[in-house]
């Protein structure tokens, strides 16, 4: 019986040549980790043009000649910041909005504090909203803007299209929950059992720092192991490295939830889906969708976990326009705004789908002036 042949010698080159692979790496992550790295975010030029409490108004000018006459507002989550907006360079959000040609205008609602555990989502959309729509139509000299929302914004934005549609244009939904009646998400199974008034009770602004732990539990082995292994897996990668650190600022630069805000989103949205069903109440009046008749973008994630596309592909149905357009990313809730693939693929959708409504009233307003003129004579 022969003796089994095993090529020890090339087992042990192998080896070698990994470990030497390996002290390669970290040496170059040594000279990453202690080098000078450029993460600061959100670094997109901008002007606060106006501000109501804690609530301003950013203005970003366009880099290229206007191609669409009206302004758009963008109004993002109370959870977390807009930052995720302008994120990095070469992936911006804004940046693109801007060399497309855009307006642009987005709420940062600030840190809440002690004061604001009182406040509404009547004072969120009627109030600061409304406040702040009002200065750009005056700024402008112009009835109507577009509003774009994101997420939780997004269902503000809805509310306040529904009840003030004759200040809004175009309205543009991105990941934006308006259905809650799914177990599509671990999130909406979650809430169903929350004590909103207890939380409130215990804590007056719902802490962003245990909103954040709730949001990395609903997938705790990818939002807490996978991207650390991939990090240490990239870690003599610089550009890697400084996008990494630049979504853990982000991730971590949480602001509290004013506490009736919280408290009404989760009984009046998630518990009780009222907002789809035109029952929602809000300033004392019913938020029936039928009302928003103007032209609606309805964005979202395929592989969205906070927000999955049972939670908003009902919207286009159920409000009053006609002029409506779903579109289901191959994404997730974050990857939407940050993946180089939906990077190409959002923002000039959204500026085309803009700039084809912007011609169509144009052509509308240029009729009726030749029609006046001819009339005169």
């Amino acid at each position: 019986m022969s003796e089994p042949k095993i090529a020890v010698d090339l087992i042990l080159e192998k080896l070698a040549e990994e470990t030497e692979r390996t002290q390669e790496r970290f040496r170059k992550a040594k000279d990453v980790l202690l080098g000078k790295l450029d993460t600061d975010i959100a670094t997109t030029p901008y002007e606060v043009v106006y501000q109501i409490d804690r609530v301003k108004l950013k203005h970003y000018k366009p880099k290229v000649k206007r191609s669409i006459k009206t302004p758009l507002l963008v109004v993002y989550a109370l959870i977390n910041r807009e930052t995720m907006l302008d994120l990095q360079p070469g992936r911006s959000v804004v940046q693109n909005f801007l060399n497309e040609g855009l307006d642009l205008y987005m709420i940062d609602w600030g840190y809440p504090t002690r004061k604001d555990k009182f406040l509404g989502i009547d004072d969120h959309v009627n109030v600061y909203m409304d406040s702040v729509i009002d200065f750009i139509r005056k700024k402008h000299k112009i009835k109507k803007i577009n509003l774009m929302g994101i997420c939780m914004g997004g269902t503000f934005s809805v509310i306040y299209t529904a009840l003030h549609p004759d200040k809004i244009k175009n309205l543009i939904t991105t990941v934006t929950p308006t259905n809650f009646d799914t177990d599509k998400g671990l999130l909406h199974i979650w809430t169903r059992q929350i004590d909103a008034k207890k939380l409130v009770r215990a804590y007056g602004n719902m802490p962003g720092d245990i909103l954040n732990l709730g949001f990395l539990l609903l997938n705790p082995a990818r939002l807490m192991i996978d991207k650390y292994v991939g990090f240490l897996e990239n870690i003599d990668n610089k550009t890697f490295v400084e996008n990494f650190i630049r979504m853990e600022k982000w991730i971590f630069d949480s602001p509290d939830v004013p506490g009736e805000t919280f408290r009404q989103f989760i009984e009046d949205c998630y518990q009780k889906n009222l907002l789809i069903q035109n029952k929602m109440v809000v300033g004392g009046k019913k938020v029936d969708l039928r009302k928003i008749k103007v032209p609606l973008l309805n964005i979202y994630g395929k592989f969205d976990h906070l927000v999955p596309p049972e939670a908003c592909e009902l919207l286009t149905k159920k409000i009053g326009s006609k002029d409506t357009e779903d579109i289901c990313l191959d994404t997730g809730h974050i990857g939407i705004y940050v993946s180089s693939k939906c990077q190409r693929e959002l923002v000039p959708k959204i500026a085309q789908w803009l700039k084809e409504r912007d011609k169509t009233v144009r052509k509308t307003a240029k009729k009726k002036k030749t029609a006046s003129k001819a009339k005169a004579k």
